[in-house]
């Protein structure tokens, strides 16, 4: 019945609206099984949609951080952190990352600030013990 209904227009006024992926999630997923280009890919369709989006620019970041894209991981992090100047895990990983890059003076501002409003949660604490350790020896070094 319903068939005929709509060959014949009776349901004229239901419009039907195209799905939107989840393409934060879909790239979390190919990301998982390590697939980080066609993750890339997803995180650029969901930046795309949500320019704004903090979780889709720290994840961007982590995964052209982890193809060693690290301009690219930079950018993403800087743009997040104008977005939000107190987004712990962008200053946390603009922190190493410049500090690969040999822009120590920086990176410790970044670490620094991170280490002032952490992250809570089951992995944070590792994370302040990294940036403390790194941040303690740059001192022994006398680089901070």
């Amino acid at each position: 019945m319903d068939f005929w209904k709509r060959l014949f227009g009776r349901r004229r006024h239901v419009s039907v609206q195209p799905q939107r992926l989840d393409y934060l999630n879909e790239a979390l997923a190919l990301e998982r099984q390590g697939d980080y280009d066609a993750a890339l890919t997803s995180y650029r369709l969901a930046l795309r949609d949500h320019p704004a989006d903090l979780r889709v620019l720290q994840n961007i970041a982590i995964a052209f951080t982890k193809t060693n894209r690290h301009d690219e991981a930079i950018r993403h992090y800087r743009r997040a952190l104008e977005i939000d100047p107190d987004l712990a895990g962008a200053h946390y990983g603009l922190g190493f990352l410049l500090l690969r890059r040999g822009e120590t003076e920086h990176a410790v501002e970044h670490l620094r600030t991170f280490l002032q409003r952490p992250p809570r949660g089951p992995d944070a604490d590792k994370w302040v013990e990294h940036a403390q350790r790194a941040l303690q020896q740059l001192a022994e070094e006398g680089l901070s």
